[in-house]
């Protein structure tokens, strides 16, 4: 019987569907909307209609077919609005949906005293800015009170600051230093030269608006109580740093690495983006610079926090006590939820790129392999090099650039290997680099002569090993080249020479490399400007990423799981289909069963007796058992290589069983990842500046910035200077070359994030090492000199 075409039906439109779990979805379609449920519609409106939208929230979860957490996911609200819609269609059916959120009308939004300061403030001729600034508040918050500043005020304003600017230095809207008389410590409240001007509660202005400086109502530094009830009353939205003196203060060697934080774009960037996850004592800005000091300081999970004296940890951020480990992750949810994790990563790589232009020439790309071992049915595999094994695993794509610190991470599709992710990966470094050439490096896990020449008509070059088997080169046919290259002498034995690809249509480079134990190992490129010393040492030098990633992993726990969020896998998405897996296992074994009785059948006809068995008719009736064995194992490979091609390679995910099958959240993984990127390049950008003043820098150097990173140091305060004085490290020449380091991000001219304290640096002189005979050799030999002499 013949099977039955399928009707050449006209493809439907292209639509938009949001997952809301494994039996339900939302259909968009322009202005329309549509529940479907088992494939089935079950709910129709329109986008305007908000009380049906209300209704089907309430229908999937009263008529069981999803959870609270997925709907409120799908139509992006809280669970708690998902309850409240629960409860006033329980009270009063649709027309309870309708009512409208918010306030009340005619309720105050704000007290009246608070309002008054507004209006004087406004009445004065200050901008919304200034206001939200020197209240603690955004500026939104006071545009909704009052509309929005006039063009005509602002101009007015800058021009009357013009005559100020230039005859008289701007203030610096530093905190004081407020001495007492017997405490050891001192505080640094903010305070401002204008006092009878300004509002009680007022906060210094930021000289940049770009930059504020926040709020803080609290005098001593060791109690925020106030601060912790502004922020409690939606009226801060993130705590000013307060230092006070102290000495040998654990761990403040890490704030030698703020300068190159600063520098990298972080808080800027972020604050662009995210804006201000407050009202919170514990704002944005806190919160990337908790992380990024726990990542210096080797605190590889939020958990760890535990173990640390938070007293101790927040004198480091300039607060009372540092976050717990349940704020820090609350904090870390609401910026995952705003899904601008790969955003910040682009703009933050294009900051390097402008940075450290000079070393975008060649930029190394490979996929790095986080295994999973929970219990969750995720949807994706990957081969774990380390372990040699195929299991549950997600692939991050790390992009580095020559001198193999990273640029940007990707987080990869599901079972994409680096051949189809290469495409978007070389989109996202287009955009970062701009038009500048660059060559990409990486393994022979992307070699596709198809994808060179892809690469080729988009500009950019490729660097990589071949893959497969090649033409083995005579070793007399090889050179000897030796050359200096980034200060390391290499020595190699190349041969170079042309090779088509795409039956001719594609010529590029290939350069080999003979090893003293006779291996030779074949690199493709498209660069034939380079010598070929060079190609092959630009190629080798790829091991700086693997080596990347084992310190990341043991230093920073790269692979480590921030949290156990999952997330839906979209049921339309195709992915190997285990069915032609489990067959392609059965297929091997069949093959490998049929090769062991040919093996048999053959070494008995090789031993066969001619004198008794002379034609083969009498060998196949002597050896029957074995014939038959051979005819079924023929027959059932056949069998299966049939039933193969009648199973599709891929299939979609809601094929597979009835269980959800799910997907590890990526955001905010993608997120810790950036954070702990950012870290390693300010360790970095450390190093180089090291460089100079410490011989072992390429040994040692790392090893000697952990150390200077948990030194305990003095703080000193002024009206405007944080100044920290470390401890002497272990041995004098690493304390000098601390101390040289500390001279030059001394002229950084660096003010630590939220506060207008410019933050100065010094060593403490090495400690005498005591000696039988006291004194320097210099200091003795002068003194025998003048005994002898009397």
């Amino acid at each position: 019987m013949s099977t039955q075409h399928a009707l050449a039906l006209p493809s439907p439109a292209p639509s938009n569907t949001v997952v809301i779990n494994a039996r339900c979805s939302l259909r968009i379609e322009v202005d329309q909307r549509v529940i479907v449920v088992a494939g089935l519609p079950v709910h129709h409106y329109r986008a305007e209609d908000a009380v049906a939208e209300a209704y089907a929230m309430v229908f999937l979860v009263e008529s069981g077919f999803a959870q609270q957490t997925d709907v409120a996911r799908a139509f992006e609200r809280s669970v708690r609005t998902i309850r409240r819609y629960q409860e006033r269609y329980g009270e009063g059916g649709m027309a309870a949906l309708s009512r409208e959120e918010g306030w009340r009308r005619g309720r105050r939004r704000i007290s009246g005293k608070r309002l008054r300061s507004i209006e004087m403030l406004k009445s004065q001729g200050m901008s919304n800015r200034a206001i939200a600034q020197r209240l603690g508040v955004t500026e939104n918050a006071i545009r909704k009170l009052i509309g929005p500043s006039k063009p005509t005020t602002d101009t007015q304003l800058a021009l009357a600051g013009i005559p100020t600017a230039a005859g008289k230095p701007a203030e610096s809207g530093v905190p004081s230093a407020t001495p007492s008389g017997k405490n050891p410590d001192r505080t640094t409240p903010p305070t401002n030269d204008h006092a009878g001007d300004c509002h009680p509660i007022a906060a210094p202005e930021a000289a940049d608006d770009d930059d504020p400086v926040p709020m803080s109502l609290d005098s001593d530094a060791s109690d925020r109580t106030l601060d912790r009830q502004l922020a409690h009353l939606g009226l801060l939205d993130d705590a000013a740093p307060l230092f006070r003196e102290g000495t040998s203060v654990p761990g403040v060697g890490v704030l030698l690495a703020l300068p190159c934080l600063v520098e990298s774009g972080l808080f800027r960037i972020s604050r662009k983006l995210y804006g201000e996850i407050g009202p919170a004592f514990y704002g944005l800005r806190t919160t990337l610079l908790t992380l990024l000091l726990m990542a210096l300081l080797r605190i590889k999970r939020p958990e760890q926090l535990k173990e640390r004296d938070p007293a101790a940890f927040g004198r480091l951020l300039g607060l009372d006590r540092a976050p717990e480990v349940k704020t820090l992750r609350r904090r870390l949810t609401r910026l995952a939820a705003q899904h601008c994790a790969e955003q910040l990563g682009a703009e933050l790589a294009r900051v390097r790129v402008d940075q450290r232009g000079h070393l975008m020439g060649f930029l190394y790309v490979d996929g790095h392999v986080r295994a999973y071992h929970g219990q969750r049915p995720i949807s994706s595999n990957a081969y774990v090099a380390r372990r040699h094994l195929a299991m549950p695993a997600s692939t991050d794509y790390w992009i580095n650039d020559r001198s193999g610190d990273p640029l940007l991470v990707i987080t990869g599709e599901v079972d994409a290997a680096l051949t189809k992710a290469m495409p978007r990966l070389l989109c996202e470094v287009r955009r970062v680099v701009g038009e500048r050439k660059v060559t990409i490096v990486f393994d022979r896990g992307g070699f596709s002569p198809k994808l060179f020449s892809t690469m080729i008509k988009d500009g950019f070059d490729v660097l990589t090993y071949r893959k497969g088997r090649c033409r083995r080169i005579n070793e007399r046919r090889f050179v000897r080249r030796r050359a200096v290259l980034d200060g390391c002498s290499v020595d190699y034995r190349l041969h170079d020479e042309p090779v088509r690809f795409l039956k001719g249509k594609l010529r590029l480079r290939q350069v080999t490399r003979l090893c003293d134990g006779g291996h030779q190992t074949t690199v493709i490129t498209s660069r034939w400007d380079l010598r070929d010393v060079e190609v092959a040492y630009r190629m080798f030098e790829r091991w700086r990423q693997e080596n990347f990633f084992k310190y990341m992993r043991e230093e920073f726990l790269l692979d480590a799981l921030v949290d156990y969020q999952i997330e839906p896998e979209d049921p339309t998405h195709t992915i190997p289909n285990p069915e032609r897996r489990a067959l392609d296992k059965e297929i091997r074994a069949a093959r490998a069963d049929l090769a062991r009785l040919e093996r048999e059948f053959g070494a008995a006809a090789a031993n066969n007796a001619e004198q008794r068995r002379p034609t083969m008719r009498g060998f196949k009736i002597a050896h029957g058992r074995l014939g038959t064995q051979l005819r079924k194992a023929h027959a059932r490979v056949s069998r299966l290589f049939d039933q193969r091609r009648k199973v599709p390679k891929r299939v979609e995910v809601r094929e597979l069983n009835e269980r959800t099958v799910v997907k590890l959240a990526t955001e905010r993984k993608h997120l810790t990842d950036i954070i702990k990127m950012v870290a390693y390049q300010a360790e970095s950008d450390l190093l180089a500046l090291l460089r100079p003043h410490y011989a072992r820098v390429d040994q040692e150097g790392r090893t000697l910035l952990h150390e200077l990173f948990v030194t305990a140091g003095d703080i000193r305060l002024s009206d405007s200077e944080l100044n920290i004085t470390l401890a002497p490290l272990s041995s004098p020449h690493r304390t000098l070359a601390a101390q040289a380091l500390c001279e030059i991000l001394d002229k950084t001219l660096t003010t630590f994030p939220g506060s207008r304290l410019r933050i100065r640096f010094a060593m403490s002189p090495p400690r005498r090492i005591g000696l039988a005979f006291p004194g320097t050799p210099a200091e003795r030999s002068t003194a025998a000199e003048g005994a002898q002499s009397r």
